[in-house]
């Protein structure tokens, strides 16, 4: 039997309505997804904070190194349409 310990750590990450992004809330040990998925709920939604809840065992999130930002975001800084911060956004047209 393995013990707490053993158990792998799971990032959680919470939509607070639908139709929202998740966002990441806390981390967790647990012995499994469901566990995980168990546990997130008692601890990170206990006022009804959350609409969907995603846990993801922290083993398989790959991030950028963050002393390789220049190199690694250099060329998105000459794409200046893919941040649209020039257009006039109409009233109707939120959470953007």
């Amino acid at each position: 039997m393995s013990t707490k310990k053993d158990w792998p750590l799971w990032e959680v990450f919470i939509a607070s309505k639908r139709g929202l992004n998740h966002k990441h809330v806390g981390s967790l040990h647990a012995a499994d997804a469901e566990m995980a998925l168990e546990n997130a709920r008692d601890v990170y939604t206990r006022r009804k904070e959350g609409e969907s809840i995603w846990v993801v065992e922290s083993k398989f999130i790959f991030a950028s190194n963050p002393e390789d930002n220049d190199a690694f975001f250099e060329p998105a800084k000459n794409k200046v349409y893919r941040h649209p911060t020039f257009y006039d956004l109409p009233d109707e047209v939120n959470k953007m």
